[in-house]
């Protein structure tokens, strides 16, 4: 075999590195799509159960979509974000900062609308978001808003497939440039 058509082996190493790796990321994906369906399911059994947690949890992140009473000793801060109502409206949930919790009052048309509402005890749903993660959202709708659109666990995204998909494109892309590259200099 000539100089010219001799197989570089250390970028053949490499890119048979990088197509290892990005194989191996692609299997991955696959595992953490199971994983996120088990999640997922978890999810929609708390959201069905008829129980309603009598406090907040120690860990609200590991209890999502679980009902829960709650208590807001005092607001000490405001904020209204884009949101849906439950008819499906495009407006704002007002979000009342509290002790332990961030809850979703409700439901309005108007941002700049501050409730009146000063804390006191409430039942909801939690929901992820806000700034820990998590947040309450209350049912009923406190402070004559409209009730916010309920929290559905389908709404958590589960991507995994496409991304495995696309590291596995990316592996067979890799590959083929390599070999016509490898053409193109054994010409």
């Amino acid at each position: 075999m000539s100089r010219a058509h001799r197989i570089p082996i250390i970028a053949t190493l490499i890119v048979a590195a990088a197509i290892a790796t990005m194989i191996g990321l692609g299997i991955w994906q696959l595992g953490r799509m199971q994983e996120k369906e088990a999640l997922i399911a978890r999810y929609q059994a708390a959201a069905t159960s008829a129980e309603t947690l009598a406090a907040l949890p120690a860990d609200p992140l590991a209890n999502l979509y679980r009902r829960v009473a709650f208590t807001c000793t005092g607001v000490t801060a405001w904020n209204a974000i884009s949101g849906r109502n439950a008819r499906g409206q495009a407006g704002y949930v007002h979000i009342a900062s509290c002790p332990g919790a961030e809850v979703v009052l409700g439901w309005s048309r108007d941002p700049s609308l501050v409730p009146d509402w000063a804390g006191g005890a409430l039942t909801g749903t939690i929901d992820p978001g806000g700034v820990a993660g998590w947040r309450i959202v209350a049912d009923p709708p406190l402070a004559g808003l409209e009730a916010n659109a309920a929290p559905d666990p389908a709404d958590t995204p589960n991507n995994h497939l496409a991304y495995a998909g696309q590291w596995f494109f990316f592996a067979l892309s890799a590959l083929v440039i390599y070999v016509l590259a490898l053409r193109k200099r054994g010409r």
